[in-house]
């Protein structure tokens, strides 16, 4: 959706700079324009999505720490319940099974192509973390914005003004500031390759932004439910074909007992708000948007560190995390985030839409409301008549 001017100054109030008077209170017109409720919802939707990476992080470092390293076997869980939840739903919702597999047949393999690329970059950025450094971690795994953006805007044509390319600089700026609060706290590690392990996070990050900015596509013309339920049920037979290729001996090996069972719904439930959220940020905002909200993930993992391993409070973090929050407002200082792509969700055109059932009471009145229209129009005719 593209504003005319006249739309733009009443959601956006322009700037003026005839005086420093007229400039502030101006900005202050504008800067109040940016919190709409959309805006709101998608920049808290934004930190939810942050909070539950960083779940995923501190439950995958203690399921190592127990003995159970498993990271493609983990993500399982994870697929199989996106699959029980949505997947039964969409059965539902296509008339059963005969609509569903009407759906398998012609729209199954891109909801297989996007399920590949997001567990391959699940198992790519895993790998990366085995042979590389955080600090290569931390700034290629940004590469995931550009390749998002780009995507994007094949697929949408997305128009991006100057304001939210330097509201992408500022977050990446405080990423910068992140970084080098773990290097100043020294939390980084040797790596054992790092070549090997760059180019491990740099192929994770693009698959990423692939499929990042592909859902957002997805679910921009289809409904939550069938691209969720198809990405959950594909994402279960391909991590599920590899985990058993891949970590089949090791299943053997690994710890299974009730504190490894308990991180491993807490890793699942996570990344099930995740992926369910992440989807509804998606159509209020955009998937660009939600890599960005993502750069916040090491404060909130400092928040964890402060209770769970006793870190010490630096405050470099806070500093970065503000920047990363005024970047996220920067990015809607001109554009609103009606305007990152069309929304018109609709079930596939082949699928005939379930019609509402209605109750045999219902039916009867509107059979005799029926009868008795007739009946007044009979006899206003015979009236008319006379």
């Amino acid at each position: 959706m593209v504003l005319s001017d006249a739309e733009r100054a009443a959601v956006r109030p322009p700037v003026e700079f005839s005086s420093p008077a007229a400039f502030a209170s101006s900005s202050w017109r504008r800067f109040a324009s940016i919190w709409t409720r959309r805006f709101t919802l998608s920049l808290l939707a934004g930190q939810v999505v942050s909070l539950c990476i960083t779940c995923t992080s501190v439950t995958t470092t203690e399921l190592v720490n127990r003995g159970f390293n498993l990271p493609t076997t983990q993500s399982v869980f994870l697929y199989l319940a996106l699959n029980l939840t949505y997947t039964p739903y969409t059965i539902y919702s296509c008339q059963w099974f005969k609509g569903w597999g009407k759906m398998l047949i012609r729209d199954g393999w891109k909801y297989f192509i996007l399920a590949a690329c997001d567990v391959e970059g699940n198992f790519l950025v895993v790998l990366a973390y085995e042979y590389t450094n955080l600090l290569s971690c931390m700034l290629l795994d940004a590469w995931a914005i550009p390749v998002c953006m780009g995507v994007a805007w094949i697929y949408m044509r997305t128009k991006y003004h100057w304001t939210q390319l330097l509201g992408a600089l500022i977050c990446v700026g405080g990423l910068g500031m992140l970084v080098a609060a773990d290097r100043i706290t020294a939390k980084d590690w040797d790596a054992a390759d790092m070549v090997k392990g760059d180019i491990f996070m740099l192929l994770g990050a693009t698959l990423y932004g692939i499929t990042n900015a592909t859902e957002e596509f997805f679910v921009r013309k289809s409904p939550l439910y069938e691209v969720i339920g198809q990405l959950g049920f594909w994402g279960t037979i391909i991590c599920g074909m590899q985990a058993g290729a891949k970590e089949h001996a090791d299943m053997r090996l690994a710890t299974w007992n009730g504190p490894v069972i308990g991180l491993l719904f807490a890793y699942t439930a996570a990344m099930y708000i995740l992926y369910t959220v992440s989807p509804l940020l998606y159509r209020m905002a955009s998937s660009a948007y939600y890599n960005l909200s993502l750069l916040s993930s090491d404060f909130f993992g400092l928040l964890f560190g402060l209770f769970l391993y006793h870190y010490q409070p630096y405050w470099l973090y806070f500093v970065a995390f503000a920047v990363v929050i005024f970047g996220l407002i920067t990015y809607f200082w001109h554009s609103t985030p009606e305007e990152q792509g069309k929304l018109d969700p609709q079930a596939p055109a082949y699928i005939k839409p379930r019609a509402p059932e209605r109750d045999e009471e219902a039916q009867v009145a509107d059979n005799d409301a029926g009868s008795i229209s007739k009946a007044d129009i009979d006899n206003d005719e015979q009236s008319k008549t006379v």
